[in-house]
């Protein structure tokens, strides 16, 4: 008997299509092209990485003023005039601080609006972030971009404006204070924004619009970016995260749009000590310039207003080609496949070829693996978080190991995909069974035509599939090359998301992945039902699952580079005299065990004033502290009165000692009103009240060591009930410490306050000490009592 090798064919064929998508999604060649100045050059970028992220730069560092001296001196260097832009600004998360915004602008010849290049130069605070990836690879990026632009010396239209932004790490205070306050805003068209999430991986464009985005997808197709990867899905599940970027300002504040480019691969060096330049790949950085130059040589001469439309657009991209359609097509898209279904069900049905019985029985494998497949990954994710404590330190929920999980996952259900269907599927009936997978993804398709049309080019791979399937009725029999070509739309639009969902949104949605491979193997059910022997195909699947989870868990420990994480501050409450040490750690380790002992305590210091966390981290432990000499900040009450039935206050808390942070409290029941900080009111503020979440009123972030200002009234029946948190980003160099260094093992935990000294107290009118003085009165002979006011001192003093 002749052996057949079609399976092997089929499954190396399916191999080099998935890795020419990986191949093209991004240029995998690092462009070193120092000798040509007119073009891009990685390496000269990589310069002005290294130089930026030499050390944190959050705001309020020393290196903060560094990184923005050296900013101003790169734009002159290339010829342009700079501008600073200063002030504070209240975002809507309540953090409050004072932007330093660097500009620079390159006038067009005929200008009616500006091209605007955006990106944030500040890194994360709290956890000794370089900033290399976000956001030092943005601002390379523009700077070599534009280096190689102004070269060639074009001609162009559009005055070119450069923003390097301040404070995006806070609550994207330095984009609120251009778009609300400076001039050039209002001249904006359109807002190019480089950004990360991660350190490696292509760099997805995303757009930002509050109108249809018929027009942003036109310009973009026609700019030509020789690596585009994006979609239509992404924006909708961009809008899900809790993640924003500057250029959401824009569109929210001055409804200006633009297009976002953001990589999030190795997301666990996202806000880390890890994000230096070590980490960050080159070829990341690349592909940003690949974005950058082709879109800033087309916007350069483009007439912005075309980017505004009513309508929106599907679109997607597939190697080297940018797609769209109309939104309006995406309903009639579905029900023409329906029509089409249905139409080739009855055919098959009056030609003999299909059997209901033979169709109804296809649901078993179909819906089996379905189910068989999420239960276990849903569950075994869970199990795995279990056996392995360590994965809940990194709170971005993506492990250092995690794409060994996803490998592992998408193989074991694909072998429980030919489990099923070898033993409730033959040859002979794969068309029959193939009913219910087309039937499946036409109603999901329907769904999505009525509710997430961004998502409605998944109908185009059941178009291919639905061509398959007629030439099965029309000629009764399955054409093995035919099928083959028909696999490829499924491949190139819907196996990226098998990898992009567990990337972006965490390991927790494994379990979607492992669905998607399923509902995609069913697609390719007349590649994959051709196989003769399904049950040796299960066990090479199942091995290798095996395998991927062997070298998972070979690799679930830390080392350096791929550090755990750890937290710990100082809190002192001077209104009890108690000092304690905080971790916001679950897994304890030696570092940390040092300060809070074997014997944890649960954490109730702090719950009458809860921290913000991007991932809601509250604190977990608790142990005594020794009691330091620290200076409190001076609290004044600068305005107190009452007119009708309000109370009207004006507080200054100015800092005695070099601190960072201020984070300001108040009891739920103070309804506040007409609320200002340092002149400052919320973005979007609507009405007098003042909006909040829970008891925080702001986190003030403080550069030069600026004095706090707050104004606001609130009913007078309501009593005071304030308290501030002072802190310090110094614990681990606060010369009133001796902390141990940290192994090389470990780093700061992100998104939470870290490594910091905190006063906690309450706030209220300042102390006063009465005394009485005696005083001799010439005329009369008697001592009068005469009262002596002194303010008690500043400096807190242990009690014994």
């Amino acid at each position: 008997m002749k052996k057949d090798y079609s399976s092997i064919f089929a499954s190396l064929f399916i191999l080099v299509i998935l890795g020419l998508i990986y191949f093209t999604m991004m240029p995998h060649r690092t462009s070193d092209k120092t000798e040509s100045l007119s073009e891009f050059s990685t390496k000269r970028a990589l310069v002005q990485v290294e130089a930026i992220s030499k050390q944190p730069h959050f705001v309020g560092s020393e290196n903060h003023q560094v990184v923005a001296d050296y900013l101003i001196k790169e734009l002159r260097h290339l010829g342009l005039q700079t501008s600073i832009q200063e002030g504070f600004t209240l975002s809507d998360w309540g953090n409050l601080v004072k932007s330093k915004n660097i500009l620079a602008r390159i006038k067009g010849n005929s200008s009616s609006k500006a091209l605007l290049l955006l990106s944030h130069y500040d890194s994360a605070p709290h956890s000794f972030s370089h900033g290399a990836s976000d956001d030092a690879s943005g601002v390379a990026t523009i700077l070599e971009s534009v280096r190689a632009f102004l070269h060639t010396k074009k001609r162009h239209k559009n005055d070119i404006i450069i923003l390097f932004s301040d404070a995006e790490e806070l609550g994207l205070n330095g984009a609120a204070l251009f778009v609300t306050q400076h001039p050039w805003a209002k001249n904006v068209g359109l807002v190019l924004n480089f950004e990360a999430r991660g350190s490696s991986g292509p760099s997805y464009m995303v757009m930002e619009t509050n109108n249809g985005n018929a027009g942003l997808v036109k310009e973009f197709a026609s700019a030509k970016a020789t690596f585009p990867v994006s979609n239509s899905l992404m924006y909708s599940i961009y809008k899900t995260l809790p993640n924003d970027t500057d250029l959401t300002v824009f569109r929210e504040q001055g409804n200006i749009q633009g297009y976002n480019f953001a990589f999030i691969d190795d997301h666990f060096n996202y806000h880390t000590a890890q994000d230096d330049i070590n980490h960050l790949n080159t070829n990341t950085l690349t592909h940003q310039g690949t974005y950058l130059m082709p879109l800033l040589n087309y916007f350069s001469n483009a007439n912005l207003s075309s980017t505004q439309a009513t309508a929106d657009d599907v679109y997607f991209t597939i190697p080297y080609t940018f797609i769209s359609y109309p939104f309006s097509w995406v309903l009639p898209m579905v029900v023409i496949a329906l029509a089409l279904f249905i139409f080739l069900l009855f055919l098959g049905r009056a030609k003999r070829i299909l059997s209901f019985r033979e169709i109804a029985r296809g649901f078993i494998p179909f819906l089996g693996s379905i189910i068989i497949t999420g239960l276990i990954t849903f569950f075994g994710w869970k199990a795995l978080l279990k056996a392995y404590p360590q994965y809940n330190d990194l709170l971005n929920g993506f492990t250092y190991n995690g794409h060994a999980y996803i490998a592992a996952f998408v193989l074991l259900a694909i072998a429980i995909c030919f489990a099923f269907y070898q033993h409730f599927s033959a040859k002979k009936v794969t068309m029959n069974h193939y009913v219910a997978p087309l039937l499946i993804w036409i109603i999901i398709n329907g769904f999505i035509a009525f509710s997430l049309q961004g998502a409605g080019f998944l109908i185009i791979p059941v178009y291919f599939a639905l061509f398959s399937f007629g030439i099965f009725i029309v000629t009764q029999r399955s054409n093995k090359t035919l099928n083959l070509i028909c696999s490829i739309p499924a491949l190139l639009i819907i196996a990226p998301f098998i990898q992009m969902f567990p990337v972006g949104l965490g390991l927790k949605v494994l379990f979607g992945s492992a669905i998607l491979t399923v509902l995609t193997f069913a697609l390719l059910l007349p590649v994959f039902g051709a196989f003769a022997k399904k049950g040796r195909w299960f066990a090479v699947f199942f091995i290798l699952a095996i395998g991927f989870f062997a070298k998972a868990h070979y690799s679930s420990g830390y080392e350096f580079g791929k550090a755990k994480s750890n937290s710990l501050l100082y809190v002192y409450n001077t209104d009890t005299n108690k000092a304690r040490w905080m971790t916001y750690d679950t897994n304890l380790d030696s570092w940390t065990k040092s300060y809070l002992g074997e014997k944890l305590k649960e954490a109730t210091a702090m719950e009458d004033t809860p921290l913000f966390s991007k991932y809601n981290s509250k604190f977990t432990y608790q142990a005594d502290a020794p009691i330091k000499v620290l200076e409190k900040p001076t609290v004044e009450f600068l305005e107190d009165r009452i007119i009708g039935n309000q109370r009207y206050l004006k507080i200054r808390i100015s800092p005695k000692r070099k601190v960072n942070r201020y984070d300001i409290f108040a009891n739920e029941k103070m309804t506040i009103h007409n609320f200002k900080a340092n002149g400052a009111s919320t973005l979007g503020q609507k009405g007098s009240k003042y909006q909040r979440n829970g008891k925080k009123i702001l986190s003030y972030y403080v550069v030069d060591n600026l004095p706090l200002e707050m104004q606001f009234s609130f009913d007078s029946e309501t009593p005071l009930d304030m308290g501030l948190m002072e802190s310090s980003f110094d614990l681990l160099t606060n010369p009133l410490f001796s902390m141990k260094k940290r192994e090389n093992w470990m780093m700061p935990t992100p998104f939470i306050l870290n490594d910091a000294v905190v006063i906690k107290e309450k706030i209220k009118p300042t102390p006063v000490v009465v005394l009485i003085k005696p005083v001799v009165t010439p005329t009369k002979n008697y001592i009068k009592k005469e009262p002596l006011i002194i303010p008690t001192d500043s400096l807190i003093v242990p009690k014994i």
